[in-house]
């Protein structure tokens, strides 16, 4: 890609530096025709998507907005999927994508620019390495990987291929975020000592328990499968419902928490709790076919604060009336935070029979930006520029929310208060839960060696 044609503009967490990037690069709102003559031949970014059923395919979608971005392939497990998504990108831009049902022959070819992995999380490490390795740029869905040691091989991985990695924690992306941790790093609130992080799903019921049987026609299940154990095909397992199972994700913990948790952590300077204790389980449907808990409370101990993180299903009802965000409470104000928007209530004190606020209260400040179009976008410069430093959530941040999250459910599963040791890069004299933080792939796959 040429890295000569423009000069790159540093993006900072300022308000200001986050909209002065709005207008970047040119979103597509005409014909596929007209935006890529818009853009410069040595400006095209050719995309291949690993995994494109769920997030694969919505992130794939928003590159599309952009000028001078195609999707020229696709590999999926599932022919079916391969189908649908060529159509749809066939729709979109007037050629269907190569069709692959193994990405590694995919990754073969020199056309391809960047790689989108949209797998379940327990093939987001292999991906992603296959793909560095290859010679690609990577956005890599969230979490980064299953396992903390998955994490630190991704990090590795991106230090020595030096190409441009970026994480879908898209909320990074958004401006109001940005102005949100501006706030709180202002001092307005006074001391913060608790931050509550949660996700409270109302949509999600309970997964009905079904029978073992044959994989659908068309799936290769033995490669969906990859290096998580083997085990007999059920559907509960396969395509969105593997979030709740053990061998592939992690739940909601993981699942949302590692957007939250970038945003809590991010805006107090912090990477990794001193220890971590966590309580929960399958309260709301103690007989369904899922595995990660339900109902799931941790507490993260920081230096000079506590985090608190829970999550429900089957209940919309968070914290201030809000079914996901961040809160950050400070002796003056508690700021609240979601994708929503954000606001500032303040704590009030009596003097002389006169009730004031410690701070100034401020009403809702609302988001009306496509934030996942903005954090595409992000990535796509910093190809074009082949400079990472603009990056609003490269792998080293990616790592963190993952890092702490499942150190989250490491708690849990241990049953007990995990310390860790951060010189060691381990939990102090815990065996069990430092074997947690293990790949443990099963025979005929290996964790990258970088």
């Amino acid at each position: 890609m040429s890295t000569s044609r423009r000069t790159f503009i540093k993006q900072s967490a300022t308000a200001a530096a986050s909209a002065s990037f709005t207008g970047a690069l040119p979103l597509a709102v005409s014909s596929g025709e007209s935006r890529r003559a818009r853009v410069a031949p040595s400006d095209q970014v050719n995309i291949g998507v690993i995994g494109a059923k769920g997030m694969g395919w919505s992130d794939m979608r928003s590159h599309l907005k952009i000028a001078g971005v195609n999707c020229v392939a696709i590999a999926d497990v599932d022919k079916s999927v391969l189908t649908e998504r060529a159509e749809d990108v066939k729709k979109m831009r007037g050629a269907a994508p190569r069709a692959y049902d193994d990405y590694r022959r995919m990754l073969e070819s020199k056309d391809i620019d960047a790689v989108i992995v949209g797998t379940p999380d327990h093939w987001h490490c292999l991906a992603m390495v296959d793909s560095l390795s290859a010679g690609k740029h990577v956005y890599v869905e969230k979490p980064i990987a299953h396992t903390i040691e998955e994490c630190q091989v991704m990090q590795a991985a991106t230090r020595r291929y030096g190409k441009m990695v970026q994480v879908g924690q898209w909320q990074r992306s958004g401006t109001h975020y940005a102005n949100a941790i501006d706030y709180v790093r202002s001092g307005k609130l006074g001391r913060i000592r608790v931050v509550k992080v949660w996700a409270y799903q109302g949509w999600m019921k309970p997964v009905p328990v079904q029978p073992d049987g044959a994989a659908p026609a068309g799936v290769n299940y033995d490669m969906w499968l990859g290096p998580a154990p083997k085990r007999p095909f059920n559907p509960n397992r396969f395509h969105f419902n593997f979030r709740w199972f053990w061998d592939y994700a992690g739940g909601l913990m993981t699942d949302w928490g590692v957007h939250e948790i970038d945003i809590a952590l991010y805006a107090m300077n912090a990477t990794a709790p001193q220890s971590v204790i966590a309580s929960g389980g399958k309260f709301a449907y103690p007989d369904d076919a899922s595995e990660t808990p339900d109902t799931l409370q941790a507490v993260f101990e920081y230096e000079g604060f506590n985090m608190l993180w829970e999550h429900a299903t089957g209940i919309d009802g968070g914290p201030y009336n809000k079914p996901e965000g961040i809160a950050f409470i400070g002796n003056n104000g508690t700021l609240v935070v979601n994708r929503g928007g954000w606001e500032v209530i303040p704590e009030t004190t009596t003097e002389n029979g006169i009730r004031q606020f410690k701070t100034p209260a401020l009403p809702l400040q609302y988001n009306n930006e496509d934030i996942l179009d903005r954090h595409t976008l992000n990535f796509v410069e910093a190809i074009r520029k082949n400079d990472a430093s603009g990056l609003k959530c490269g792998i080293d941040t990616g790592s963190v929310a993952a890092i702490n999250a499942s150190m989250g459910n490491i708690a849990l599963r241990t049953g007990r208060k995990v310390f860790w040791d951060a010189a060691a890069n381990q939990f102090k004299g815990d065996a069990e839960a430092n074997a947690l933080m293990k790949a443990g792939y099963r025979t005929g796959y290996t964790l990258p060696k970088v």
